[in-house]
């Protein structure tokens, strides 16, 4: 990536501690059979971590621990090539799926380079040429003709957090009081998907951020992350920024927005950072996972009501996530759209 330019350098207030001393853990949580803890109150325990945190870290989750290897060393192998062998699959406004090294988040640029691939090929999202218009686009992958076995292994490995996902899913409905499958169906059609993640060693990574504070649009985000650390959230109870201590073998759970404004505010979308370092280079696979470009996201009617009333106004998942997904590549002159648009006014 070069020297670090002005387009990395963060606004003062948002630059990283990089002295931060660990806080306290989030919770650790085992999704292991047990005669001694019962479904309901494992949908407990992780229903007191969305409250307090929106962010958990779970062991004992059913992914092959060879296959999530295989995928490690696949993503190294991909980005350690030369910038024009990655840049044959480059992502852009047209193919927003593939490589990229120049993504914005909060319109400054990360200091990162990823490479995405949706889960369901083709996906299908609002087209957004005018206000009136619901065609929808058809977008595809792109997939490297290197490293070897690349597509096959990337597929495999989708399905099997996929199939994580939805048993935290059922886990977190059960913890709300409501059936395993309420949200089931809100996947249908689903527009999720995986990003690989690298960040390269920073000149000044007092200056810089691998990516800046943000929130995640979608239900929850399954995250495998590489022993280097860099993830930091903002703690709930006082807005303290709190570095995540990798744990091997371990996925780091959060809560998208969706989950939020679903729960009322009840369950929390965590903001996050990632913060970058001199000497080693890092490496991440989150799994988005969004509902349908159909989906409708408001506060449930079971847990609305006149003492808890709705703090959101309805809003169509497509279209928002069609709106933030395309300023992704530039500085925008107005603030990318926000669940904090559709709040209520008090």
């Amino acid at each position: 990536m070069g020297a670090l330019d002005a387009a990395f350098i963060q606004e003062a207030e948002q630059r990283p501690d990089l002295k931060m001393v660990e806080g306290e853990g989030i919770p650790m949580i085992d999704l292991s059979d047990s005669p001694a803890r019962t479904r309901e109150e494992l949908a407990a325990e992780i229903g007191d971590a969305c409250k307090k945190w929106g962010f958990f870290q779970v062991v004992n989750h059913g992914v092959p621990l060879g296959l999530r290897k295989r995928v490690e060393e696949l993503v190294k192998e991909f980005f350690d090539q030369p910038p024009e062998e990655k840049e044959k699959v480059k992502r852009d406004e047209v193919h927003p799926m593939g490589y990229h090294d120049g993504e914005h988040t909060k319109n400054v640029r990360d200091w990162k380079e990823v490479f995405d691939f949706f889960l369901q090929d083709p996906t299908l999202i609002p087209a957004l040429s005018h206000p009136e218009d619901k065609s929808l686009r058809k977008l595809t992958n792109q997939w490297p003709q290197s490293p070897p076995q690349f597509r096959e292994t990337c597929e495999e490995y989708a399905r099997e957090v996929e199939n994580l996902a939805f048993k935290l899913l059922e886990l977190i409905s059960l913890s709300l009081g409501l059936p395993a499958d309420k949200f089931n169906g809100y996947f249908k059609e689903q527009t999720s998907f995986l990003r690989f993640n690298h960040y390269p060693p920073c000149p000044q990574p007092e200056l810089a951020l691998g990516v800046g504070r943000h929130k995640d649009g979608g239900a929850l985000t399954v995250l495998s992350q590489d022993s280097v650390g860099g993830l930091q959230i903002q703690r709930r109870s006082d807005g303290e920024w709190i570095s995540i201590r990798p744990t091997p073998d371990a996925y780091v759970i959060n809560l998208g927005n969706a989950m939020q404004v679903w729960t009322n505010d009840l369950y929390w979308s965590a903001e996050h950072r990632v913060v970058v370092n001199t000497e080693k280079e890092r490496f991440s696979v989150p799994f988005f996972f969004f509902p349908g470009h159909h989906v409708s996201v408001k506060p449930l009617d079971e847990i609305t009501n006149e003492e808890n009333p709705p703090k959101y106004k309805e809003f169509n998942w497509g279209v928002f996530f069609a709106m933030r997904n395309r300023s992704d590549y530039k500085k925008q002159e107005v603030e990318n759209i926000q669940i904090d648009h559709f709040k209520v006014s008090e």
